[in-house]
């Protein structure tokens, strides 16, 4: 019994909320306290149940397709050639800025670990992350990879002991009396960061080869696979700004900095260098593989693509978290939530519904570029 209900439920939930949950969480207590907490909540409302819905058709465009596919092939298969070209191209793209946004989270938690013993800025420890994250994806350090479920209860345990040790520092005051921007442009803001930190499509194919001769249980997995993260980051978002107000970080746990005490704060920024340092290390494994496997680059070529472009996008400006977060979620997976709803209505899915969504998601997507421009 106890068998089957890790089997049917708990292995294939924790699959799909382990890669839901990522570093795109971090950034929402900051935007919360940028523009008011019952925007925040009206967002999550509305973003939760429209990520929700993409995340349980998409599951159902996964039973009714035959053979073994990765997001890509779906494209292809319903949309053709040129669609699933589109497709490549964005996940690639995602892929790079993924590890742009790990590194610069990563090495802000690296900074403050390490600096006040040895010196040095911010941009040094950027660079040193970046140099260590290459060596691991040149020598294929899969260990890491296999971690992640590991990281994962890290993080966890360090949310867990964070809010005990916090808990004296809770004031729901510092949440609820915010005042926040009244700059137009900012209405939006929470739009792509809870896009990306909601989105688990790329795994959903996983989830359901996991339940081979179980499949009627994809839908009920989907949907509790994508409330538990969604549930965590509100709990998050009150706890953080709760106990850090106004001075609260666009990394969240760097401004728990002075309320917590200096052992519980070392042990919450260790936590988060590991985990994104070995979300790096998976994410460049992933591209490097893609580069070999998928189209026809030597192991060396493939190594310096991942590990350059990265580089060459943060000094060519793609080094803000919350902007490139933002756009990330609100294009690249703005560009996926059209191509699923497409294909939904390929397999009889209602143009009242998709049509709507898609012209919702081409808003978005113009938004988020305009805004990551200025």
């Amino acid at each position: 019994m106890v068998k089957d209900l890790f089997k049917n439920y708990i292995y294939p939930i924790a699959t799909l909320a382990g890669s839901i949950i990522g570093v795109g969480f971090l950034s929402l207590p900051y935007i919360t306290v940028r523009v008011g907490v019952w925007p925040v909540l009206f967002y999550f409302a509305v973003l939760v149940g429209l990520v929700l819905y993409l995340h349980v058709i998409f599951g159902n465009i996964c039973l009714k397709t035959p053979d073994h596919k990765r997001f890509p092939g779906f494209v292809g298969f319903y949309l053709g050639s040129v669609a699933k070209k589109i497709t490549v191209v964005s996940i690639l793209l995602g892929s790079f800025g993924l590890c742009v946004v790990y590194v610069i989270v990563g090495a802000q938690f690296l900074t403050a670990i390490v600096s006040p013993l040895f010196g040095g800025s911010y941009y040094h420890y950027i660079f040193l992350y970046f140099l260590l994250g290459a060596i691991a994806v040149y020598f294929n350090v899969n260990i890491i990879s296999k971690i992640e479920l590991f990281t994962l209860l890290f993080l966890l345990t360090a949310f867990v002991v964070v809010l005990v040790k916090g808990m004296a520092q809770i004031h729901p005051q510092q949440l609820f009396g915010l005042n926040p921007s009244l700059n137009f442009s900012e209405w939006f803001l929470p739009y792509g960061p809870i896009i990306f930190s909601l989105w688990g499509v790329g795994l959903i194919p996983e989830v359901e080869e996991m339940l081979s001769g179980r499949k009627k249980l994809l839908k009920r997995i989907i949907v509790i696979g994508t409330l538990i993260p969604a549930v965590a980051y509100v709990l998050f978002v009150f706890l953080v700004v709760s106990i850090s107000g106004n001075a609260t970080t666009e990394s969240a746990l760097l401004g728990l900095k002075h309320f917590l005490g200096p052992g519980v704060f070392l042990v919450a920024l260790s936590v988060g260098f590991f985990t994104t340092f070995a979300a790096f290390i998976t994410q460049g494994l992933f591209l490097k593989k893609t580069f070999v496997y998928d189209l026809g680059t030597s192991n060396f070529f493939a190594w310096a693509v991942t590990c350059t472009v990265p580089v060459a996008l943060f000094l060519l400006g793609f080094n803000s978290f919350i902007p490139l977060i933002s756009l990330m979620g609100g294009v690249l997976f703005g560009i996926n939530g059209i191509f699923i709803l497409l294909m939904h209505k390929k397999i009889g899915g209602r143009a009242l519904i998709a049509y709507p969504l898609a012209i919702v998601f081409l808003l978005g997507i113009v938004y988020e570029i305009v805004y990551f421009i200025k």
